[in-house]
């Protein structure tokens, strides 16, 4: 009997969602998956499940100040949310207002950027800015934490959603499984002879759109830029050719490797992605996942079902639920082993 989305719901007491990140980065828990066997650990006592010769591929997106409150030239107001950068000053973003903005319309944004509407692409609206969008809207933009967290961001939230390798600006939302790693961390990994890469995907808004059909087939994910740089395909060929285990950190990174190796061998370059991992897909690249706990009815708890194992993923969440692990993005971490394909 085929899935449906109502396979992938639970109940999920509120006071586990975190509001907030612990003071260090390292001090989350971290619940280890391995087919039918869970165990408590601490994020801090990662490298004890590692072994010389493994390869982390990170994602280095940085997340950009993509929220801006401000009104219409009719005076109503209105809420942007850039998605991604379509040149210099022109962005794809989604608009947020009681009635829609018309092409040739202009907002004020912030009470110091005036932008134009150029018209709509699907749901988004098509923006230019008065100078380099980029630049404008770090400077003038607020954090955008996801909707889950019931304030707005504030200064710690300016490090503390950002990875500490996070280098290049375009997403939107943080990588959120690499928030967990600080500079000790990476340097114990190091010297344990476990290797780091990188690669790119620019997190969009679509992140957060619920899946609105009880037919999985019919969801059609949003497309994301990622960039797979040689020296990650270099680091996992010789990963592989040691015996190492490449580990995802994230959901975004293992969907940049899979999406690079979907014809069976890893593409170097940039492209687009809008892979929607559900249980039954062929698994090429990654053997094991570090990620956060998702929302209920996500595509990323169907990931994370696909490459676990959907009772598994079950039965975690479970213990997880009882033993009250923090939820979502500045929650606690699962490290998670490809269940046999």
């Amino acid at each position: 009997m085929p899935l449906t989305l109502a396979d992938f719901d639970y109940a999920l007491p509120a006071e586990l969602i975190a509001q907030t990140p612990l003071p260090q980065r390292s001090a989350s828990r971290l619940l280890v998956v391995d087919g039918e066997c869970r165990t408590d650990n601490l994020f801090v006592d990662l490298p004890q499940w590692l072994r010389a010769g493994d390869l982390l591929v990170m994602n280095d997106s940085r997340v950009l100040h993509a929220r801006l409150l401000g009104r219409k030239d009719s005076g109503g107001q209105v809420e942007v949310m850039v998605e991604r950068l379509l040149d210099d000053n022109v962005v794809l973003a989604q608009v947020r207002a009681s009635k829609s903005p018309q092409p040739g319309s202009r907002l004020r944004l912030e009470d110091a950027l005036d932008v134009e509407v150029l018209g709509r692409d699907g749901e988004f609206y098509r923006l230019r800015f008065a100078g380099d969008a980029a630049e404008l809207i770090e400077r003038h933009g607020r954090l955008p934490l996801p909707p889950y967290i019931e304030r707005m961001a504030q200064a710690p939230d300016e490090l503390r959603y950002q990875t500490v390798y996070a280098r290049e600006k375009g997403s939107v939302a943080a990588p959120t499984a690499g928030l967990h790693f600080d500079e000790e961390m990476l340097r114990h990994l190091r010297e344990s002879g476990i290797g780091v890469a990188y690669v790119t995907l620019h997190v969009g808004a679509g992140t957060f759109q619920p899946v609105r059909t009880s037919d999985l087939t019919q969801h059609r994910m949003h497309t994301e830029r990622y960039v797979l740089p040689q020296a990650t395909v270099d680091a996992i060929a010789a990963a592989k050719a040691r015996g190492g285990r490449i580990v995802a950190v994230g959901t975004t990174s293992l969907r940049v490797l899979e999406s690079a190796a979907l014809d069976g061998s890893l593409k170097v370059g940039a492209g687009e992605t809008a892979l929607f991992v559900t249980p039954g897909f062929k698994f090429r690249v990654v053997d094991m996942l570090i990620t956060n706990f998702h929302l209920p009815k996500s595509t990323l708890l169907m990931l994370v079902s696909a490459f676990g194992g959907l009772d598994e993923i079950r039965a975690a969440y479970c213990h997880a639920i009882a033993a009250s692990y923090r939820f979502f993005s500045y929650g606690d971490a699962m490290l998670l082993h490809r269940k046999s394909q």
